[in-house]
């Protein structure tokens, strides 16, 4: 249920449909979009949405009480009209401009980090992506170096200027991981992982949800409606590809899943194309059809020497392989810009007439 007060309602109007809602044994929680508040009602459903409805209708300084028939609502359009923009120091992610986090799969050494660190950043990337703790399908495939890469990803960012984005595996590593990172990974396995996700919202770092590998659409966004329920409004989905029936490459990228996510919530979304290929001349054509969907960044995984990679080197760039790319992607986003510039409020009135 949302309730959207009035232009000019006062704070002890406000305070009235606060006290309506807690006494519900509910949780209120608010949007400021310029003069307009909305105020989400957070609860399971039951027997009091109607009577709820009905007393705050009547409240002084309610224009109106819209009950929802969607589970998630912090992430809605419907909460929060406007995109959210996602700032890590200068870089801004849902702005309309294209994001690019590139590095190695998995850290390796200081001095493999270092060189495609420099890399990157010379090649144009905002951000340095790197795993320092690596879920791996085998117990027996190299599982990272923890907190040794931890502590190379914050040297790295000392040296380029590139905020890092890291995964964070279980609740235990969260604020230690925070105390390294600009940006918080959940992956794809953990996307369901409701310990982990009430966890990083609890911290003031931005979250990176990659979507799991069979998850839908509303199952990705209740994960996000998980960390921002637990107070972290600092959000970004990353579509990674799906498991489906094919074979003949690693994960199909959902690319319908970005003009749907930018109409649905005001998140923004970002592309893995190195997971959902997993072979290295697929990157390119996936990176581009992400960008001209209108995705607001895009993962990358670089790595000077695939071939000696400990994971994922197949589906790594080189550092040359990401400089034509980056070159190309900006060229398609600048071309896609005014497609998209009307994605927000506009374009779901639009969908919905």
């Amino acid at each position: 249920m949302f309730v959207v007060m009035a232009v000019g309602a006062t704070e002890e109007q406000l305070n009235a449909v606060r006290g309506a809602v807690l006494e519900e044994g509910l949780t209120p929680h608010e949007n400021r979009g310029g003069a307009r508040l909305v105020v989400a009602v957070l609860g399971e459903g039951g027997a009091w949405v109607e009577r709820l409805a009905d007393r705050l209708s009547v409240l002084p300084g309610v224009e109106s009480v819209t009950k929802s028939s969607r589970p998630f609502k912090l992430t809605s359009r419907e909460f929060h009209p406007d995109d959210t923009v996602v700032r890590v120091g200068d870089i801004a992610i849902g702005d309309g401009s294209l994001t690019i986090a590139a590095g190695p799969c998995a850290i390796e050494s200081r001095d493999q980090l270092f060189e495609t660190a420099e890399a990157v950043r010379a090649a144009g990337a905002n951000l340095l992506r790197g795993g320092a703790f690596k879920p791996r399908t085998s117990p027996y495939s190299f599982q990272g170096l923890g907190l040794q890469g931890l502590r190379f990803l914050a040297e790295a960012r000392e040296r380029t200027g590139l905020p890092v984005v890291t995964e964070v595996m279980e609740p235990g590593q969260v604020e230690h991981v925070a105390e390294y990172a600009d940006i918080l990974q959940i992956g794809a396995r953990n996307m369901q992982n409701y310990s982990l996700l009430m966890a990083v919202g609890r911290i003031g770092r931005p979250v990176l949800l990659k979507r799991g590998l069979a998850g839908t659409i509303e199952e990705w966004l209740m994960a996000a409606e998980y960390v921002m329920s637990s107070g972290n409004p600092n959000v970004i989905l990353c579509e990674r590809g799906i498991r489906t029936f094919e074979t003949a490459y690693r994960n199909t990228l959902d690319v319908t899943s970005v003009p749907l996510i930018h109409q649905m919530t005001h998140l923004p979304i970002v592309i893995d194309p190195s997971h959902a290929a997993g072979k290295r001349w697929l990157v390119p054509s996936l990176a581009l059809a992400g960008t001209a969907a209108g995705a607001d960044g895009l993962l990358i995984e670089v790595h000077p020497r695939p071939a000696e990679a400990l994971s994922d080197g197949d589906q790594s760039l080189t550092p040359a392989q990401f400089a034509d790319l980056a070159v190309a992607v900006r060229g398609v986003a600048e071309q896609v810009r005014a497609i998209h510039a009307t994605r927000g409020p506009a374009m779901t009135a639009g969908s919905r007439a």
